[in-house]
């Protein structure tokens, strides 16, 4: 047991867990990101960016540091910020968790709101970010979408991943900033693992083309009107995928109710992309899903039937279909008998 004297010391190594395998030998694998202190991958990108803005003298001790956040990202500079002695100003929608904003004001943050409803304002959101940094003497902005340390924070998440499985054949995650994934995969590809790139959408972001509208998956994707950054490297891309708030939230749901495993709405869309494709990948392959954060913060939203039922999002159906999938590719063998792990009726 290592002692350590910062909650940042406590970032990486997290778990990877085996989810499904098929008769063929592929097998679905997740990294569960969750493990990090916040709950989230991002902690791992807001420390590269306040290092490398520090090291570039763009951030001076007792700094004021600002960021438009759908909440992990703020979650992470919020830590980071108390650690270091950072004054922190996070720029927010009502869109975003309830329990992410309260957090992140309980670590200190300074939370300043935009819009009046509970829609995404994201281009609203880091217009009024940057506007503040501009303004405020010793202030920087960190700008996760468009900031080159915000991929080089996942690089120790590929070294990871190689270090437990030597090899990854394909590799797939939730596209917000971009920089989990395809910080990812850029740096197991100078290690010379190249995976087959899957990036994952919700239905109304418009990263990979398509028709732009609202969506409720949290801290993913482009909403329209909001401009894709540069930490997005379609050159990376083998695949865009678009999954919708349906059957995203009901993957994060019949995990929970399966298997006790509680992870975000933006991840149920990759677990679901997954689980679509996986008989398709080649035999033997290793496919690993990168879990950016886990499913404590959406109680009160994706695992409550009610807020769900209010915004025609549950879908009973979905849900089992989802169970079956597992089913098809089993790993793990109930203790009790099938008809205790059935979805409960809603509505």
């Amino acid at each position: 047991m290592t002692v350590v004297r910062t909650v940042t010391e406590l970032v990486g190594n997290t778990p990877l867990f085996e989810l499904a395998r098929t008769p063929s030998g592929t097998r679905l694998l997740l990294k569960l990101e969750q493990f990090n202190p916040t709950g989230a991958a991002k902690i791992r990108m807001a420390q590269a960016m306040i290092r490398d803005a520090e090291q570039r003298g763009l951030l001076r001790p007792g700094g004021h540091i600002i960021e438009s956040t759908s909440g992990n990202t703020g979650l992470g500079l919020a830590v980071v910020a108390a650690e270091r002695g950072y004054r922190f100003t996070a720029v927010v929608d009502h869109h975003a968790s309830a329990d992410k904003l309260r957090a992140m004001r309980a670590m200190g943050a300074e939370l300043v709101y935009v819009g009046d409803d509970d829609g995404l304002a994201t281009s609203a959101r880091e217009d009024l970010a940057e506007a503040m940094a501009a303004e405020c003497p010793g202030a920087f902005f960190t700008e996760q979408h468009n900031n080159d340390a915000n991929p080089v924070g996942y690089y120790p998440v590929a070294d990871e991943l190689l270090a437990a499985l030597g090899s990854v054949d394909v590799l797939i995650g939730a596209v917000g900033t971009g920089g989990s994934l395809f910080g990812t995969a850029r740096r197991l590809r100078s290690h010379g693992c190249a995976p087959h790139v899957i990036g994952v959408e919700p239905v109304g972001s418009v990263a990979f083309g398509g028709e732009g509208g609202p969506y409720w998956q949290s801290g993913t994707g482009t909403p329209p009107g909001a401009t894709v950054g540069t930490a997005v490297d379609y050159a990376l891309l083998n695949e865009g995928m678009k999954v919708g708030d349906v059957p995203a939230f009901a993957t994060a749901r019949a995990l929970a109710v399966r298997l006790g495993l509680l992870i975000g709405g933006s991840a149920g869309g990759s677990v679901y992309a997954a689980l679509e494709r996986l008989s398709g990948f080649p035999p033997g392959s290793t496919v690993v899903v990168i879990v950016c954060d886990g499913g404590e913060k959406y109680l009160d939203t994706i695992f409550d039937d009610e807020w769900m039922l209010e915004r025609d999002l549950y879908c009973r159906d979905t849900e089992h279909r989802v169970l079956g999938l597992l089913d098809d590719y089993p790993t793990h063998q109930p203790t009790q008998p099938d008809e205790d792990c059935e979805l409960a009726e809603v509505g």
